[in-house]
């Protein structure tokens, strides 16, 4: 029963943005086109006995090299939660784009948990084609298989339990490996969809992201999406964490979230605590917000 399983906090950092247009997010881009930006997040979800770190950003070299404004070293920021990433043992990796693996050197005691299908995609001869390498940065995929061989790497064929109220979940789409996570809180469990969904408006208008390996498995995930209790937090990957409590009523069985949700934000080194009620229609803004706790 779910009662009973142990609940952890989970801390979303954002660590990057970039200016971009509503065109650049959907395919064939959107005939109401305007500033769309994206935020990009670490997550750490931290229990009483075991703590994971989801995704692993990418450093600021590559940030640069990609036009990208990068805020913070993901690795390094999980001090503002209380984690020292040279400490963390488990990181799971939704999937292996740039974004996503990028401080994965900043983990020597971590053991990744991967999907076995998506190391098997950035080592094959998709990897030739320009469109789909364009995603992954070769260092990156050469230091996973690396780390493989130094048995650092557990690889996955499907869904699975990685401890008490942390689950993976393969849909593919965005990529052939590409997995969401779930995380047992104290205000139930809270779906960190990633790449599976990139906005809550890829799934509410059935479009992808355009930077994708299949178009048939993304809508299939989707599909899976929508089909999550109801009683489950969604989060997207680069949608403001404010909207993770004021998600449109437009998602089918997963739109009836939690509408009041305990906000803490981190300015400096000073933890204050913001709470604040959500309605349907008013999504709610925080600023100059370094972490969120949902719990």
């Amino acid at each position: 029963m779910d009662a009973n399983l142990p609940e952890c906090e989970l801390f979303a950092i954002r660590y990057a943005e970039r200016a971009a247009r509503r065109a650049d997010h959907f395919i064939g881009g959107d005939p109401h086109d305007g500033p769309m930006p994206m935020d990009y997040f670490v997550w750490a979800a931290i229990g009483h006995e075991r703590s994971f770190v989801i995704d692993t950003g990418f450093t600021a070299e590559v940030a640069a090299a990609r036009g990208r404004r990068h805020l913070r070293c993901p690795a390094e920021s999980l001090s503002l939660v209380g984690l020292d990433h040279n400490a963390v043992e488990d990181v799971i990796l939704t999937h292996m784009h740039y974004d996503h693996v990028g401080t994965f050197h900043r983990f020597p005691a971590a053991q990744f948990h991967l999907q076995e299908t998506e190391l098997h995609y950035t080592t094959g001869h998709y990897m030739r084609h320009p469109f789909l390498a364009r995603s992954f940065e070769v260092e990156d995929v050469v230091g996973i298989v690396r780390l493989n061989f130094a048995r650092r790497v557990k690889l996955y064929n499907g869904p699975a339990e990685l401890a008490p109220g942390i689950t993976i979940h393969p849909v593919g789409g965005h990529t052939p490996g590409m997995q969401f996570v779930r995380v047992h809180t104290g205000r139930g469990w809270v779906v960190l969809a990633s790449d599976a969904t990139h906005f809550y408006a890829n799934l509410e208008r059935d479009n992808p992201f355009p930077a994708l390996w299949h178009v048939g498995e993304a809508l299939a995930g989707f599909a899976t999406l929508r089909r999550l209790p109801s009683t489950a937090t969604f989060s997207p990957s680069f949608s403001s964490i404010a909207r993770v409590a004021t998600a449109a009523a437009r998602l089918g069985p997963c739109r009836s979230l939690p509408m009041r949700m305990r906000e803490r934000a981190l300015r400096k080194s000073q933890i204050s605590q913001v709470r604040e009620k959500c309605h349907r229609g008013s999504p709610t803004r925080i600023t100059a917000t370094s972490r969120t706790i949902l719990r």
